[in-house]
């Protein structure tokens, strides 16, 4: 079993910068860089020939390889450039005359909400179900919220702010106990939690290489339950969603079978070979002993902020939490200015000072960051 200390020589930021600010954007790896360039040297060395086989070749290894991680079939997994467009696509294909009303959390990511909000000029009824302390939603709140009109439940898996986690099993049970589906925005959790969408039931599940997957900016990736496809005509969509793409049928629209229905355009290559090897690492060191690791460094960042005479914000336990801790303090925006001087990157999100601790982190990291949140907090 590799050591952590090998990995973190993968990431140089670390050389001269304590970061604990992966829920925002993971790190940038080694492997990725390599990654990037190699399909910039593809680009120079074939120009547009490179489509026609390492390219289009790069696409399908990502999608099966997002699907192994996640418990799904390379036919249930589409590629977009970021969530909004996958989110697009999936709103897109409901009928919403029967069924008009959307569930949502007002924890959840505002763009998850934003997706609806925009359509209730379409008749469209936007559900919010409001939490009771900013950290999490009782189950028993959305079981409220959901009737017999709803054709969805979007919400997340881990909630960006206060890094709390949700049940999305029990979910998705209440969802289809009154003929709704569940999508789940897992930004925050796939990478640092394990995730089984068969084992979950989830319909669609939305996520990117931005933050624990490690692929950086420009690749998000929807999972949709094989059983959807058949009824799902989104409206939104381009011609790699095509079934043919390349017979150039202008006349006529034909779905692509599987998940790739839902994609758009031409993809950003170099987002893509950028997202495979950003899940590299989360593949080799498996979600589940990063799921340990996770648990560790969170723990000892919630006894260091104590320590410190600092309250750390929590819904229960360490367990209960993804990778993402919260902190109020006076001035947030300050107190992450003046970290950010001292080469400790950090975050801030309205009232609190938020740290997100990933494999590469120590313990010295934590220390470090703690002690001079201290002295600026006040």
């Amino acid at each position: 079993m590799r050591a952590w200390e090998t990995y973190r020589e993968e990431f140089p930021i670390f050389q001269e910068t304590t970061y604990l600010n992966s829920c925002s954007l993971g790190a940038l790896g080694t492997r990725v860089r390599r990654a990037v360039a190699q399909c910039l040297d593809l680009w120079n060395a074939d120009g547009a020939a490179a489509w026609y086989g390492p390219w289009m070749r790069e696409l399908d290894q990502l999608r099966a390889a997002f699907a192994g991680l996640v418990g799904g079939g390379p036919d249930e997994v589409a590629l977009f450039p970021s969530i909004t467009a996958a989110l697009s696509a999936v709103a897109s294909s409901f009928d919403y005359r029967q069924r008009p009303r959307v569930v949502v959390a007002d924890i959840d990511f505002p763009t998850v909400a934003y997706q609806w909000l925009a359509k209730r000029g379409r008749g469209v009824e936007v559900a919010f179900v409001h939490s009771p302390d900013r950290l999490t939603v009782p189950l028993e709140l959305f079981e409220r919220a959901i009737d017999d009109r709803t054709v969805c439940v979007a919400t997340s898996h881990v909630y960006f702010q206060s890094g709390a986690i949700q049940d999305i099993a029990a979910l998705a049970r209440l969802a289809h106990g009154r003929g709704a589906y569940l999508l789940v925005d897992a930004y925050q959790s796939v990478g640092q939690l394990p995730v089984d969408v068969r084992a979950a039931d989830v319909d669609f599940l939305v996520t990117g290489g931005l933050k624990w997957l490690l692929g950086g900016p420009g690749i998000a990736y929807l999972y949709a339950r094989r059983e959807l496809h058949a009824r799902s005509e989104p409206e939104v969509v381009g011609w790699f969603g095509h079934r043919d793409q390349f017979a150039f049928d202008v006349t006529h629209l034909e779905y692509a079978d599987g998940a790739r229905r839902f994609e758009g355009g031409t993809p950003a290559v170099a987002a893509v070979y950028a997202g495979r090897a950003g899940l590299e690492y989360v593949r080799e060191v498996t979600p589940a002993r990063l799921r340990a690791r996770q648990i560790q460094m969170t723990g000892a960042l919630v006894e260091a902020l104590r320590g410190a005479g600092l309250t750390p914000r929590l819904a229960g336990g360490v367990e209960a939490h993804a990778g993402i801790i919260t902190v109020s303090v006076p001035d947030p925006p300050a107190a992450v200015a003046a970290l950010a001087k001292e080469r400790i990157i950090v975050d801030q999100r309205p009232g609190v000072v938020r740290l997100s601790p990933y494999f590469y982190n120590t313990l010295e990291d934590i220390e470090r960051a703690v002690a001079a949140l201290r002295r600026h907090a006040g």
